[in-house]
Order: structure tokens, then C-alpha cells, then sequence
């Protein structure tokens, strides 16, 4: 069961879907439990956000409720980083500020059993809690499991055709707006050369057959942007913005509402 939800979302990219999904940095699971029904997948945020892994934990129990694919970015590509967020049962993880085919080339492996790469074996939640550890789960496990890195560096745009060609690689991210800092147009991300960064790794990517994923804030428009680029999967803002933003939209609403009764 911990592989249908990212299986599913699997599938969907295969047959060219475009996926929403919704950023997660608050710690009670009930707030992914809210969001999964509308979410075509979660994406757990361990870089940016105050999270623990006990709650992020429960965000991955709401998401297989769900049967919601579920990503984690986590901090960085160090081993240590990756190694329990994979075996606390997450099905997926983006990687971010990746800068070589090496490093991504280390994540896969970490990500992946011998002989196909140099996971270490303690996969207490994903093997049923112990109950289903053994060659079949090994191969699905490496089959299904989603590995993913952000391309919002410069250094890993020019290197993206390497990149982009390391076996066992299921997708890039791209980071429009640190990418946009990267190349020194710090939140300019519709500046032509931020552009022409984002279309080369979508070429790149596309010549692999990799779908492409994409961060961004709470905005329909850059949605519709991306997806006409070519990007598949959206990571639509997360779960604090959807609050405030909705606070903000409908307090506005009533108060001019009641400047009118005045």
C-alpha cells in the first residue's frame, strides 16, 4: 500500500496528465488529511519548514489514506538527510540546490538497493513494519520509489544534459525562483534569461523522457505558464499561503461589503 498513491501519480505523468500538488509545512497531519481530497499529490517540505520527522511521518500516514502520491523535499542530498526519510515510509523525494551529475548520481544510489545502487537495508515502514522484507519488496521498492532533484542553480543548468542522463533519475524540479537568484535576477522569473534556463532543462528533459516538476507560489497565471512550457507536475504554494491568502480575500470582501451599508 505504501507505493499505490506514487504509483498512481506514476501513471498519470506517463499518460501526459499536468498534477497539482500542495506544499505542506505545517506539522498537524490533519492539515494534509484537508488538503489530499483536492491535491493530486503532496509535497512534504523538510528544506523550508519547521518540521520534525514524527510530523512529517503523519503526513505520509494521511497521504496513503488518501492513496496521494507524496513527495519530501528534504534539506539536501546528503545521505544522512535521505536514509530515514526513506525508511519513515516516504515514497518519493525532491532534492534541492543540486549542482552536478555526480551529486544526483550519489542520490540515486542512495535512494536505490545493491546491486543498483548502496541504499542501506532498514526499511521499517515501507516493509510493512517488518512484515514484508524481502526480494519482491526490494525490487518494487527500487521500482516504484520516486527520486526526483531541483534544478535552480546555475551550475546544474549547465550541466543538466548530465544530469538529466543519470540512470535511475525519475524527474527534475524545476526552482524558477532561486534560479532566478542563481543567475544573479533574484526574483525576475520571467526575465529572459531565467526563461531560457528553465526551457533548456525542459529540452533536456524531454529528450529523456523525464517529466519535469516545477515549484511556485500560490498564482494560477505561472500555473498556466508553466504547464504551457511543458512543466507536468505543479507545486502549487502550500498550506500557510492557502490560509492567509484565503483570510485576507474574504476579510477584504466583507469589509467593503460593509463600507457600502454605511
Amino acid at each position: 500500500m505504501i507505493f499505490e498513491g506514487i504509483e498512481s501519480f506514476r501513471r498519470q505523468l506517463a499518460a501526459g496528465e499536468v498534477l497539482l500538488g500542495a506544499g505542506i509545512a505545517f506539522t498537524d497531519p490533519q492539515v494534509s488529511d484537508a488538503l489530499a481530497p483536492t491535491a493530486d499529490f503532496l509535497w512534504i517540505d523538510l528544506e523550508h519548514a519547521a518540521m520534525s520527522m514524527e510530523a512529517m511521518r503523519g503526513h505520509l500516514l494521511s497521504a496513503r489514506a488518501h492513496r496521494k502520491g507524496a513527495v519530501v523535499r528534504v534539506p539536501s542530498s546528503d545521505t544522512a538527510f535521505i536514509k530515514p526519510v526513506l525508511d519513515s515510509g516516504a515514497p518519493g523525494i525532491v532534492v534541492p540546490q543540486v549542482t552536478s551529475a555526480q551529486e544526483v548520481a550519489d542520490v540515486v544510489a542512495d535512494c536505490r538497493y545493491p546491486p543498483g545502487g548502496e541504499r542501506g537495508f532498514g526499511p521499517h515502514v515501507p516493509s510493512g513494519y517488518g512484515r514484508d522484507g524481502g526480494s519482491d519488496f526490494v525490487a518494487r521498492s527500487d521500482r516504484s520509489l520516486f527520486v526526483s532533484v531541483m534544478i535552480e542553480h546555475r551550475d546544474a543548468v549547465e550541466a543538466i544534459d548530465d544530469i538529466v542522463s543519470v540512470e535511475g533519475l525519475d524527474a527534475v524540479v524545476l526552482g524558477p525562483y532561486d534560479l532566478s537568484g542563481s543567475l544573479g535576477l533574484l526574483g525576475e522569473v520571467g526575465h529572459p534569461t531565467v526563461v531560457s534556463a528553465m526551457e533548456k532543462v525542459l529540452a533536456a528533459a524531454r529528450d529523456r523522457g523525464l517529466p519535469v516538476g516545477s515549484g511556485m507560489p500560490v498564482d494560477a497565471e505561472f500555473a498556466m505558464l508553466q504547464a504551457s512550457r511543458g512543466v507536468q507536475w505543479l507545486q502549487i504554494g502550500g498550506d500557510c499561503r492557502y490560509m492567509a491568502q484565503g483570510a485576507d480575500d474574504i476579510f477584504a470582501e466583507i469589509r467593503a461589503r460593509l463600507k457600502s451599508l454605511s
